[in-house]
Parts: structure tokens; sequence; C-alpha cells
């Protein structure tokens, strides 16, 4: 393939040329949401950045099997291996069955992603659903020698691991310190060789709803077996990108990666890949902290810290105006600016669809009178900052193919718009073959691999269609009072449009209207 992507790898630190397994295909699997409460914005980051992947992987050419699970049992609070499961804890607070909670968030959870146009994985696993295959490695890791059982439960042991293999690669932490650390947290983890261990099985206390029969007891699995497991069930023994949010570098995917040696001799994934967090006044948003605002939230406007509803695709354009491994900070300040950023785009693209053919060059013959002049030099490649002498679908691909650098897509994309409205406006011009090639981009990185679609207020495309007509009819009726020389009802018009909101243009093709924010 001509296009070269490069990703950065958190195991490296690194960025890499990616180079599938196996050539033309690709396996990528994705952590997913514990469900036991409402999506929120760190929820939608890590779905919206592998989501983006996703689509440029396929547009890429390559046949991707991408596998996001759902979590929705051996979750225990704190992430620690002491306390309730997440989701018995809800199901005994609403008095529900656990699976009720389960089924209710995670439709919630699909609800969302829909909404902000998250295409759905390939194959979407519970942890639930695959018991028999987090037994299995289990007991593959006792086979080996690096678990212990222990009153019912079976631990991992880390030190002895250390010994033999690096337990801290991917996060880079040392041994002592983590054991340091975890020593001071050791309450009611007696049955433990070593703080630091992590639990592979739990034994069930006679309150837990959620069990199943094993070879040590009946219990559930530890957290991080569950993506070891499923992973190399759907994905195999090897496969390329593992992604989530950069919380889960330590202890969930550092775990994972001791799993999988420990398991089968070997590491399971070539390229980790981790998205950065979402804050609020600086600080983390997450449900343990209690400062999370609910996708739900965002798209209705119903929260103290917002001061206006924002649809689903300003959350998701708000998220790929930075790249995917920096910190973004929530404000309200920050999405009214991604709202009207968006609005710029969906305006250029409407634009673009008005433009029907070439626009004639004033310069050449037949060209309208007293036009200005247009330099030859204002045609396509449209250039900027980045990418100097590039055409706009060679930058926007300069961009991705350099770990994803959505902001630099989106800015090309402003540079496309401000060209489209200097035609618009007469000052330049478009051949058909550079009109046909800008919408082409256009379409390909604002829609197909951006993700961004149209809005239409909850579905309702036919008045807003209808809306539309009727603006179009009074500006028709104000042609026909120009020609008349009717100037005060040509006047009256373009004033009430204009205080009702609208922005009226008139070239010489006629008049142009859009609905300013």
């Amino acid at each position: 393939m001509d296009n070269k992507l490069f990703v950065y790898n958190t195991l490296t630190r690194t960025k890499e040329l990616f180079k599938p397994l196996h050539e033309g295909h690709v396996g990528m699997y994705v952590c997913g949401p514990t469900v036991y409460g409402d999506a929120h914005l760190g929820h939608a980051r890590p779905a919206i950045t592998f989501d983006v992947l996703f689509r440029y992987l396929q547009h890429l050419g390559y046949k991707v099997r991408y596998v996001r699970n759902i979590t929705d049992v051996g979750h225990l609070e704190h992430d620690a291996d002491e306390g309730e499961d997440k989701i018995a804890k809800k199901a005994r607070l609403e008095q529900l069955e656990p699976m009720e909670v389960v089924q209710f968030y995670e439709n919630r959870y699909h609800k969302a992603m829909e909404a902000l146009n998250v295409l759905p994985p390939s194959i979407e696993p519970h942890a639930s659903g695959h018991i028999i295959e987090q037994i299995q490695l289990v007991k593959e890791i006792l086979d080996n020698g690096f678990a212990y059982e222990s009153e019912g439960s079976v631990y991992f042991d880390v030190p002895k691991y250390n010994n033999v293999h690096h337990y801290g690669r991917l996060s880079g932490r040392n041994l002592e310190d983590v054991i340091n650390t975890s020593r001071d947290n050791l309450d009611g983890q007696q049955e433990k060789h070593n703080p630091v261990d992590f639990a592979l099985w739990k034994k069930a206390q006679p309150e837990h709803i959620m069990r199943w029969p094993s070879p040590w007891s009946d219990g559930f699995p530890g957290w991080h077996c569950e993506c070891t497991a499923m992973g190399r069930k759907y994905l195999g023994a090897q496969f390329d990108i593992h992604g989530g949010g950069m919380d889960l570098i330590f202890p969930h995917h550092e775990c994972e990666i001791a799993q999988a040696v420990a398991s089968q001799g070997s590491d399971m994934v070539r390229y980790w890949m981790h998205n950065n967090m979402i804050t609020i006044n600086g600080q983390k948003m997450g449900k343990s902290l209690g400062n999370f605002i609910t996708l739900d939230e965002f798209f209705t406007g119903k929260h103290k810290e917002l001061t206006q509803p924002y649809s689903p695709m300003t959350i998701r354009f708000f998220i790929l105006m930075a790249h995917y491994r920096s910190t973004v900070d929530f404000s309200n300040e920050a999405l009214q600016a991604a709202e009207k950023g968006l609005q710029r785009l969906m305006e250029g693209w409407k634009n673009l669809e008005r433009l029907g053919g070439p626009t004639p060059n004033p310069s050449r013959e037949g060209g309208e009178a007293g036009s200005p002049a247009l330099e030859r030099s204002e045609a396509l490649p449209i250039t900027g900052e980045r990418g100097e002498g590039l055409s706009l679908a060679a930058r926007c691909y300069e961009a991705m193919n350099d770990d994803l650098n959505t902001p630099i897509v989106i800015s090309c994309l402003f540079d496309a718009c401000h060209r489209i409205n200097q035609v618009m406006d007469k000052k330049a011009t478009l051949t058909a073959d550079e009109l046909k090639d800008l919408k082409e981009t256009f379409r390909l990185f604002l829609f197909d691999i951006l993700g961004m679609k149209e809005e239409t207020g909850a579905g309702n495309a036919a008045r807003e269609e209808a809306f539309g007509k009727v603006v179009d009819m009074l500006l028709e009726q104000r042609a026909v009072a120009k020609a008349n020389k009717d100037w005060a009802t040509s006047d009256r018009i373009r004033n009430e449009l204009t205080a009702l909101g609208f922005e009226i243009k008139d070239t010489k093709d006629g008049a142009t209207w859009k609905l300013n924010a």
C-alpha cells in the first residue's frame, strides 16, 4: 500500500511504521466499558479515537477484525482485588438482577455510540460469556508456575514472573516501587504472598451474586483475565493492535502482558496504543471521582457545568480537534468553539454541493466585464503552513499517517473552506476536475474518516428541507422585486431575513443564504 501509517507504540515509546502480522489483515482489540452506569465524555474519547483508526485502516484497504469488549463481571471497586463487584453493587442497590443492570446500561451505551456515529465493532464479547476461556488461561499460568492457589482464589506471582521476564515494561514502573505502593493497601489481602500479586480467580463470598464453578472454588475471574482470554480467542495468540485509555496502562494492560507471556511464553500484542484523558478543571473525568458529565447530559444540556446542550457531532468534533495522545480539558468555551468550527466545515460542504460545475474564469474570453482578474496560482493545490505545495488530499493523508493527527486534517479542511468561500465570492476559480477532487477529498476525510455527519436536529430533515424552500421562495420574490425596481420590497425582505439571523449574499448568479448560529 502506498500510504505508510506510523503509530505511537506505548510499549517502545516511539512512532513505528505499522506492519500487520498478516498482510492485508488487521486484528485490533480495544477495552470497552464496564456497564454499571451511563457513558460519559471519558468513555467517548477511546470509542471515537479507535473508531477513526478502524475507519482509516479500512480505507487503506485492510480487512479489520475489531474486537471491543463489554465488562460485565470481575471489575471490583477501586480496581483492587477486594471490595464489591461494581455491577453486583449497582444491582444490590437498585434491587435488580446483575444482568438487568448490564443490559440497561449496555443499551444506553450503544445508543450514545450510535449518536456519536461510532461504528459497531466486528465482535463485542462479554466477560461473563467467556468464563471457560478465562479458567483455561488461569490453568495455563498455574501449570507454567507463575501463579498460586490461596484459600480458593488464584493469584499471579508477580515477583516470580519478574525474575524471568520484566513486569513493568509497558508502564515503565519499577517493581520495588510498585510493591512499596501496594504494601500500603494490603488490608484484607492476607491470602496474597505479595501485595503486588493480582487476582486471576476470586473465591466468591456467600453474599456475592455473580459466581461460576471452577477447579478452585465457586467464584469469578479477575478483571485482567477477560481481555487476555477474549483477545486470544478472537484474534489469535498474537495480534496487531491493543487500544484503550491511558489510565488502563497500569495495572490493567501491564497485567495483560504478564498473563499472555506467563501462559504462552510470548507477547500477544505488537502495537499498544493509548488515548489520553479528558479532564475537568485539570482533574481526570471519571465515575470514581464523581466529576463526570454523561453523554446524555451533554446532548440535553442538563448538568450544572453546562451552559447549553451540545450535539453529538459537536462532542465528536471537540474530541478530534485535539491529538488523541494529548489531554483535553472540558470547558463550555472549548465546546462552543468546536460547535462554531464544525458549523464552518458543514457550511463549506454545503457550498461545495452548491457549486455544480466549474466556475467561469472572468479573465477568460466571455467572462463578466468588470470582474477582478484571477491569478492562476489561486487554483488547487490548496496549501497552508504544513505540506506546502501538496494537494489537499496529500496533506490530509500525511497528517493521518503521522499517528492519526486529526487536528492537522481539520486544519487542512479549514484551508479548503477558505478556498471554497473565495470561489463562492467569485474571487477564485475551480475547474471541473478540481471541483470533483475537492468534493471527493472533503467528503472522504470529513465524513468517511473523521466520521462526522450532517445533523438534522432530532430527525427533522423533511421539516428543514421545507424550511429551506420557504427561504428560497422569499429570495425569489425579492429577485422579482429587484427586477421590477421595487427597492422597498426588496430591502424589506432582506432586512427581515437578516433580523431573523440569516446572512444574505448577492452574487451575479443570484442570492445565497445561510443561517448564522
